[in-house]
């Protein structure tokens, strides 16, 4: 199944912290930061997108946006475009 996001939204994969802390403590699930980065799966249609966001990009975005949307065992984020902060330029 593939999901297509509708006007100015863009599907996200979030990339996961890390579960061990610089000085090796292993943390629990529970004790884990919600992620704030991730990689842009999909993006809604062109014409209502106002930046030029593309599959790949890796992005930043508030902890607590979106909508989680479960699909083929992994957990993705359906946003608007605005919730969008920033891209990470190579």
């Amino acid at each position: 199944m593939k999901i297509e996001p509708l006007g100015a939204r863009v599907l996200v994969l979030p990339v996961e912290g890390e579960s061990q802390t610089p000085g090796g403590v292993l943390l629990p699930e529970t004790a884990k930061e919600k992620p704030q980065q991730g990689t842009i799966e999909a993006v809604g249609s062109s014409e209502e997108m106002v930046t030029d966001l593309k599959v790949g990009d890796r992005v930043l975005f508030p902890k607590y946006t979106g909508t989680e949307i479960k699909l083929n065992g992994k957990t993705y984020l359906l946003m608007d475009e605005s919730d969008v902060l920033a891209r990470f330029n190579s």
